[in-house]
């Protein structure tokens, strides 16, 4: 029984931490889906650019990887507006398809420029004042460092996107153009320049996610498609558009994902010849994700419809 209930502080505490690096992944896509209704399937390529950009900046500088995350952060908004005024404004003339299509293409454009520039083997942050640290809560229940500081630093993250766009002159345009474009317009808001911050906002976040990630989870070009689907089925279940949503659905994303662990665990302490689904924690987030899409396409907490 003790092993059993240490198995699930440490999948509690775990899913809590990456719940938080999960949301602020997800922000992203959610900002950018709130604005323009568009949904871009290069996130996941955003983030492992930010992943990337600690990787060489932060030896290239000198600097401890934690400290890369500005950074981090305007390569990701660099590469938003980039991408908004080189692709995706011409993709909004078209129909639905052709933006899906279009971020799609994105997507493959992007991930095949890291595999060229950056090859395809899995590299790692190896030094840093973090790195190899650990936090022991109690027995059998010990805490990386390098996480815990990913989560506490994408609450701050999160924190500040959410101050810029509930409590600045700027975000309440934002807002306004979400809303109702054409009332933006008329209000004399430049709803070409929104959704250029939207695609800023949504790349230097989602990067310095990244940033984070890349502390102790490998990166190689085609780590952003697992967590596009993540985010995808966060910002689902959080509801498109919901700042408050992402934050909760990541946590609740998170807690999914480091659940089985304990079910192995309890089977395996009640002696039941029952299969393990460890390797399958990420077939519940698409499940949740599919789940929702038809049960309530809106989310728990949206109001995009």
């Amino acid at each position: 029984m003790e092993t059993l209930l240490i198995e699930l502080l440490k999948s509690l505490v775990s899913g809590l931490l990456m719940g938080m690096v999960f949301a602020l992944v997800a922000l992203g896509l959610t900002i950018i889906f709130g604005v323009m209704d568009i949904v871009n399937f290069a996130h996941g390529e955003f983030l492992m650019f930010g992943m990337y950009t600690t990787l060489l900046v932060s030896p290239l500088m000198g600097v401890d990887p934690l400290l890369s995350l500005p950074v981090c952060g305007v390569v990701g908004a660099a590469l938003g507006m980039v991408c908004y005024f080189g692709v995706v404004r011409f993709l909004l003339r078209g129909p639905m398809v052709a933006q899906l299509l279009g971020t799609f293409g994105l997507m493959l454009a992007l991930r095949n420029l890291a595999l060229l520039f950056m090859g395809s083997e899995p590299r790692l942050v190896k030094s840093g004042v973090l790195v190899g640290r650990s936090l022991v809560l109690g027995p059998g229940v010990v805490l990386e460092s390098t996480k815990l500081a990913a989560a506490v630093l994408s609450i701050v993250s999160f924190v500040f996107v959410w101050w810029l766009i509930r409590r600045t002159k700027t975000g309440m345009a934002l807002t306004a153009t979400s809303l109702d474009k054409e009332g933006a317009r008329y209000m004399g808001i430049s709803t070409e320049r929104m959704n250029a911050l939207a695609w800023a906002l949504g790349g230097a976040s989602v990067a310095i996610a990244g940033g984070l990630l890349v502390n102790f989870w490998p990166v190689e070009p085609n780590v952003g498609l697992l967590f596009t689907m993540i985010a995808f089925a966060t910002v689902a279940l959080g509801g498109f558009g919901s700042i408050q949503g992402a934050f909760a659905a990541g946590i609740l994303i998170g807690m999914i994902v480091y659940i089985p662990p304990v079910w192995d665990a309890a089977t395996s302490f009640a002696g039941v010849d029952a299969p393990t689904i460890h390797g399958f924690k990420y077939t519940f987030v698409y499940l949740i994700y599919f789940l929702i899409m038809v049960l309530r396409p809106q989310g728990l907490f949206g109001w995009k419809q």
